[in-house]
């Protein structure tokens, strides 16, 4: 199984340095010196050896076998760095996933109520926001916050949330809270 693990971002240096948007939680493992990384869009070369990694200033710096400038370093912006791992591999905290384990998986309400299905997962500097696809098509994000997503059952496939009022129906959000103010004006 092929994950992303960092993007490219622009040359650092002149000696084919670059810097990096770090999409792992394992950077150390996954980028590490020797580390053998497929490349999308493949133009950049089919594969980029990790020659040398370091922090600086809060942003992971990569030299790559065969990149020594900074011309060919920013050749390379934009490129995403793909990892290979075994799909059985979990992540050592269990409190987190990876995104190819949550993808495909059935949500339901705490109550068992189907929700849909969880399609995609959005990381965002703030929070991560799972995409659930409804029945109907319509695509509702749910932050992905233990008070709103309580509970991950990888082996019974299935991912519970216990969201607050309007979050996958904001339009009756609304309507309640019309009557709501209604009510509070008698």
């Amino acid at each position: 199984m092929q994950l992303v693990v960092a993007r490219i971002g622009r040359a650092h240096g002149i000696k084919g340095q670059v810097s990096v948007e770090v999409r792992t939680d394992e950077p150390e493992t996954r980028l590490a010196p020797g580390a053998v990384l497929t490349t999308d869009p493949a133009t950049a070369g089919p594969q980029l050896t990790v020659a040398d990694a370091r922090w600086h200033s809060g942003r992971l710096l990569l030299s790559f076998k065969g990149v020594a400038d900074r011309t060919r370093a920013e050749g390379l912006r934009g490129t995403l760095l793909i990892a290979e791992v075994d799909p059985e591999q979990t992540p050592a905290d269990p409190e987190e996933y990876y995104d190819h384990q949550l993808v495909g998986l059935a949500v339901f309400l705490a109550d068992g109520t189907p929700v849909g299905e969880l399609t995609s997962i959005a990381h965002l500097p703030a929070q991560d926001l799972l995409t659930v696809t409804r029945e109907d098509g319509t695509e509702v994000l749910v932050p992905f916050v233990t008070e709103i997503v309580p509970e991950i059952d990888l082996k019974q496939k299935r991912a519970v949330l216990t969201p607050p009022p309007g979050l996958l129906d904001p339009a009756a959000a609304v309507v309640d809270s019309v009557r709501d103010d209604a009510d509070a004006s008698e």
